[in-house]
């Protein structure tokens, strides 16, 4: 489908004295370059390697002048994906298509993917739910107009649960005869670092706070990666390179955001060199930076009336986090009371900020003052009282359905694919709807199920957390020149063939039941079913061939049109934009 750029690059390329090739700078873009080498007939020409982690004007003429021959290790680690994941696709994914529908995919990490949202569903249906209690004592400080929370700790040898409501009714009835006192009062401070820099956080991040899926997060920090029109400036390039695992920034990068840090919030907000994320697994390819804006002085204020809305909020959330990361730690003053009550203990503890630090760019909203007037009254000698005591009953939550954010955060933690992947690989999950999507939670369809049981049957090693993890640190040997790509193959292949071929005899069909709608077909007089398309949902006769009627597929929303009294429905323009209108 690229002949006719192929075409246009061959007639540059005879006009040119030196090429220089300059696709990404990972090992799919070093791939891209050999390959290029080849279909633009480059052997006898003067042909160089330049790569750049951000689209302006010095990065692109350093790169020139640093440029260098194609590195084979990156291109047959690129290879040795390429082929491994093309084996699983092209193997298993037919085996798919024969035992239950036409139309699904395997893939390495796809899968393995597919595998963790499986088990997160198991773990929560599962779960079972325990009862405890928490008992919290108001407690009245003479000046004070509110009064204090304390949480019962448990007595003088240490913590003690509470697990029913006799436990309680006990306690609180013993309690009621003790006299309330402060036996300490410790006043701190803590601490509290700036966040790294982004790299694939950057689709958790911006799924939590921007509410935007993983792929719209990678296809605007495309954009502003490859460049938007600026007034009086032209095409620049607001950000990094956006497919990275390392926190490393360069030194000319950190030196003018510092500097920018000290002239618009005081040098005191400037932080210590700030320490870079060890690999504990070794998987980080520390050729890129982080994700970080090209120039710290572009405030998103100046690009505002320029940017359209999802890239500056994207922007500003790429530029305030890096700001954050090289400004000084957010300081708290902190006080915590011992209160006794006979033997029994109570705690209270609350913060108040001290110094902003990085927190007047980059806050977390879970960071409030909890320091009242009653906490700051108190002290050793203050002479309290009880007001009440507060019986509260809880129940055990089981773990949380993922989200686009936590499913990420898990495979990145996992040594599960590269940031390049993420997106693709959820995007992947929720179009062959093995998956969906509702309210930012992530939860397993029936298809899903049925191909998650039949690859853990058929392919255990393939959806093996381990094995997936194993593999990636092979590709990395293979990029720092330590290993073969073809030793990896070549190891891989044969166990992999014996496993479809066992597969294919021995894993039983397994019937998907299309969902049943209440539209009946005006033709043969069927309820029609729902069906999915390249477009999504649509309804189809269950009569096929016999009967080929189909019809759009609306989601009712319970609401009666005010005209004509009709379903209200959800539907959507051609550019996919969702709209409420009359059936």
């Amino acid at each position: 489908g690229k002949g006719d750029i192929l075409a246009q690059l061959r007639k540059e390329v005879k006009k040119a004295d030196k090429v220089y090739l300059a696709t990404d700078p990972d090992r799919e873009g070093e791939a891209i370059s050999w390959h290029l080498y080849y279909a633009l007939k480059l052997e006898n020409k003067k042909c160089s390697r330049i790569t750049f982690n951000e689209i302006t004007k010095d990065a692109v003429k350093k790169s020139i002048k640093n440029s260098r021959d194609i590195d084979m290790n990156l291109v047959d680690a690129q290879q040795a994906r390429r082929v491994l994941d093309r084996i699983v696709g092209y193997k298993i994914s037919p085996i798919l298509w024969s035992k239950i529908k036409r139309g699904l995919s395997a893939g390495r990490v796809q899968s393995v993917a597919l595998r963790i949202i499986c088990d997160r569903e198991k773990e929560i249906d599962e779960y079972i739910s325990q009862e405890y209690w928490s008992l919290i004592a108001n407690i009245l400080v003479p000046g004070a107009k509110k009064t204090l929370e304390a949480h019962f700790a448990g007595d003088k040898n240490g913590k003690i649960e509470l697990h029913s409501q006799k436990e309680v009714d006990a306690l609180v009835e013993k309690l009621q005869k003790e006299k309330f006192e402060v036996l300490s009062v410790k006043n701190g401070e803590r601490r509290k670092k700036p966040p790294l820099p982004f790299t694939s956080t950057l689709q958790q991040e911006a799924s939590k706070r921007l509410n935007m899926s993983t792929q719209k997060t990678m296809r605007l920090a495309q954009e502003l990666y490859e460049g938007v029109t600026l007034k009086g400036k032209g095409s620049v390039g607001l950000i990094t390179y956006l497919r990275t695992d390392s926190t490393r920034i360069s030194e000319e990068a950190d030196a003018s955001c510092r500097e920018y840090i000290a002239q618009q919030y005081g040098e005191q907000f400037v932080g210590d060199k700030t320490a870079v994320k060890s690999s504990k697994t070794g998987k980080i390819q520390d050729a890129h930076e982080a994700i970080r804006p090209t120039d710290s002085s572009l405030s998103p204020a100046m690009l505002k009336e320029q940017l359209p809305r999802d890239l500056f909020r994207l922007y500003q959330l790429i530029w305030t986090r890096f700001l954050a990361s090289r400004m000084a730690e957010a300081v708290y003053e902190t006080t915590s009371v011992k209160i006794g009550a006979g033997d029994y203990r109570f705690n209270v503890a609350a913060s108040k900020v001290k110094f902003d630090g990085f927190m007047t760019v980059y806050s977390y909203d879970s960071e409030k003052s909890t320091m009242n007037a009653a906490m700051k009254k108190i002290t050793k000698d203050t002479e309290i009282t009880l007001s009440g005591l507060d019986p509260q009953q809880h129940f055990t939550q089981p773990p949380a359905h993922f989200t686009e954010a936590s499913l990420v955060k898990t495979l990145e933690e996992l040594g599960i694919g590269r940031p390049s992947t993420y997106a693709p690989t959820i995007t992947t999950l929720l179009a062959r709807r093995y998956i969906v999507k509702e309210s930012k939670n992530l939860y397993i369809t029936e298809l899903g199920e049925a191909v998650n049981d039949m690859m853990e049957d058929g392919f255990p090693t393939i959806v093996d957390v381990n094995f997936t993890a194993n593999m990636e640190s092979l590709l990395d040997g293979v990029e720092e020149g330590k290993v073969k790509w073809k030793t990896i193959v070549e190891n891989f292949y044969p166990d992999m063939m014996q496993a479809v071929e066992k597969a294919e005899k021995e894993l039983e069909e397994v019937k998907i039941e299309d969902e049943v709608s209440e539209e009946v077909c005006e033709e043969c007089g069927r309820n029609m079913v729902v069906k999915y398309g390249p477009h999504g949902k649509f309804l189809a006769c269950p009569g096929f061939p016999d009967c080929r009627n189909t019809k759009p597929y609306y989601e009712k929303i319970g609401v009666s049109c005010p005209k004509c009294g009709k379903d209200v429905v959800l539907k959507k323009t051609k550019k996919g934009r969702k709209y409420y209108g009359c059936i």
